[in-house]
């Protein structure tokens, strides 16, 4: 379980290779799922009953390797995953999604990624999105942001769009929001934007940091679904808070935004 504690002291140098080092581990972890992706693999149910909550011998496999790669690189540091729970450590963790998407991903769909993030006992400070299937890598530390896939490196900037009307928005599943009250607010944001999109998981997130979304909603998210976005959207010149304006690390209902105008245009239907 991840709670707020005490902000843990890190430096610039050691944010920066925090952060190179989540670049290196998400390939890595990432690029073993692609043994099951597209293929006849068995899907778990976490959940009983009707309600349905898939794991796969990837999401296991993935997770496996960022672990052991902390342990071996920063062996006092804290880990928190989706499918192996979490380890306390001196007040650095880090918070994985081994598949975040797994709906897509048991669908052939490439709407799916591998999440890591470094929560510091109060926010992100650095977080990764890696597709292995496209090789599409986003990275950021909450100032600055980047796309990276092949050898091409190019900075990420959101759009800076004024008007709610003019906005594109991404929602995963708005059946997912946990209650009638918050969906009938995401069905009144949803009325007042330009275009809105379903499906996407993470995915929709990396595009609204590159400037293709204006809003990104979700709800009922966990710390591992989110954390790794924040850094990458703040950084480039984003903004991502639950629905109440308050921080976004712990999950619940999440809103992302490519700029202060549209997000309290947003937060207004949202709170309403």
């Amino acid at each position: 379980m991840l709670v707020m504690g005490d902000k843990f002291a890190v430096s610039e140098p050691e944010r920066a290779a925090f952060l190179a080092f989540a670049c290196e581990v998400a390939v890595e972890a990432g690029s073993r799922t692609l043994q099951w992706f597209r293929t006849a693999m068995h899907v778990e149910n976490k959940l009983d009953g009707k309600k349905f909550d898939p794991v796969t011998a990837a999401d296991r496999a993935a997770e496996a390797v960022v672990r052991e790669r902390v342990q071996q690189r920063f062996p006092t540091h804290g880990v928190l995953g989706e499918e192996f729970g979490a380890t306390a450590g001196c007040g650095l963790t880090w918070v994985i999604d081994p598949i975040d998407g797994t709906r897509a991903f048991m669908s052939g769909m490439v709407h799916w990624g591998l999440l890591l993030a470094l929560f510091d006992g109060e926010e992100p400070i650095v977080g990764v999105m890696y597709q292995p299937f496209t090789q599409e890598l986003w990275y950021g530390d909450g100032r600055s942001a980047f796309y990276r896939r092949g050898e091409v490196v190019q900075p990420l900037r959101t759009r800076q769009i004024q008007n709610l009307g003019d906005a594109v928005l991404g929602v995963t599943n708005p059946k997912l929001i946990p209650d009638e009250i918050h969906r009938r607010r995401y069905e009144d944001l949803e009325k007042s934007v330009r275009l809105a999109r379903y499906g996407g998981d993470c995915y929709l997130y990396g595009v609204l940091a590159m400037g293709f979304l204006d809003i990104g909603v979700d709800g009922g998210l966990q710390p591992y679904d989110i954390q790794a976005l924040i850094p990458i959207i703040c950084g480039a010149g984003g903004l991502v808070t639950n629905w109440d304006g308050g921080s976004a690390a712990f999950g619940g209902n999440i809103l992302a935004s490519g700029c202060v105008a549209i997000h309290e245009a947003a937060l207004r239907l949202l709170q309403a």
